[in-house]
């Protein structure tokens, strides 16, 4: 049995369940070691205390499971049959109807949910969001090893499309050559879509990339990730084309230290609410706090934004092997916005960053 496992066994024993059912591709992938995209249909890992794990799978991806590394029971199915009616059966043969058990309600639809609840109606469900996040939130050395070099892929990614920028190129062409070049280096997929911004465009946190070229004067927003053998990278930087306004100079100086305070407020014991603040606190005093919009960074690992949300009020404490980011951003509607973010990992020694991409004022000739 993996240690993953095990270890998920204890957390059912601890929270009184006789089982889980693990739905969603993240969870999923972190149990099985098998990744897929399984579109419309079923997947899902079933840990019981009445027999070894049971993994619920289409037929057309039983073997890639099982090469995977997955050892225990399995139900594959084909698109003809009801996974539901066959997992239904599996307990019944086995005598394991469960009396209690935890799904993931954030994941799991209604439609399916009913399926099973019609299958299992004296059985008592519960949620397993907090059961599986608090799984995943402490990384092993393995996941510290793969998050570091998504953050070197990621770094990679900021250096290609700085060096693209200039007078002819428009926000989606200079993304376009950032994925060719992280392509060519062996990434399959970004973590997520990745940005451009130019000029007063970088004022909308997550704004649209487009055929805007980029202009003298501009700030250029990039925020971007990759997925390396499973795990996310997320960094952001904001860089000056040609020249720079003193305004502009003041909001990225106002940006870049706030962020430096909250990495150094990054210690093990420290409340993650206080990450938060030490940034907020900074930009506030500085006159812009109605300018910076949301939480200072998110929990990072097989999803790009996962467990903890790093807002103002959460009293949850850093402890090591968490990894999160550190992003706070200035946004003045209509003129100009600067976000500068980086990777996160708690260690022994502190707080090691993981993204390395130089943060001074950048002003691309």
């Amino acid at each position: 049995m993996t240690d993953r496992l095990n270890t998920l066994y204890s957390k059912l024993e601890h929270n009184g369940l006789d089982s889980i059912l693990v739905t969603s591709s993240a969870n999923f992938y972190y149990l099985s070691n098998y990744y897929t995209d399984p579109h419309e249909r079923v997947i899902a890992v079933y840990v019981s205390k009445y027999h070894d794990p049971l993994m619920i799978i289409p037929a057309l991806e039983k073997d890639d499971a099982k090469n995977a590394g997955w050892k225990y029971d399995m139900i594959s199915y084909t698109d003809s049959d009801n996974p539901w009616e066959l997992f239904y059966q599996f307990l019944k043969r086995n005598n394991s109807i469960p009396e209690t058990t935890a799904v993931e309600q954030n994941h799991l639809t209604i439609e399916r949910f009913n399926q099973v609840k019609s299958m299992l109606p004296d059985t008592q469900f519960s949620d397993a969001q907090e059961i599986l996040a608090n799984l995943r939130v402490i990384k092993d050395q393995e996941e510290y090893a793969r998050l570091k070099q998504a953050a070197e892929l990621a770094d990679f990614g900021i250096k290609t499309g700085v060096e693209a920028i200039n007078s002819n190129m428009s926000e989606l062409e200079i993304i376009a050559k950032i994925e060719y070049e992280l392509k060519k280096q062996g990434v399959e997929q970004m973590s997520f879509a990745t940005m451009t911004l130019s000029g007063a465009k970088t004022a909308s946190p997550h704004g649209t990339p487009s055929m805007k070229k980029v202009e003298k004067g501009d700030l250029v927003l990039f925020d971007l990730g990759v997925v390396f053998e499973g795990y996310c990278s997320d960094i952001s930087r904001t860089v000056a084309y040609k020249s720079i306004n003193s305004e502009q100079e003041n909001i990225y100086n106002t940006v870049l230290e706030a962020e430096t305070k909250a990495i150094q407020a990054s210690k093990k014991g420290t409340a993650v609410g206080e990450i938060d603040l030490a940034a907020r606190h900074h930009i506030e005093q500085a006159g812009y706090g109605d300018y910076f919009i949301h939480r200072v960074g998110h929990g990072l690992g097989i999803e790009t934004h996962e467990y903890p949300s790093m807002h103002g009020q959460n009293r949850l404490e850093l402890q090591n092997g968490m990894c999160y980011t550190i992003e706070p951003g200035i946004y003045v509607p209509g003129q100009n916005g600067v976000r500068i973010e980086d990777m996160v990992f708690m260690t022994d020694s502190g707080a090691e960053t993981l993204t390395k991409f130089p943060k001074e004022l950048q002003i691309v000739d």
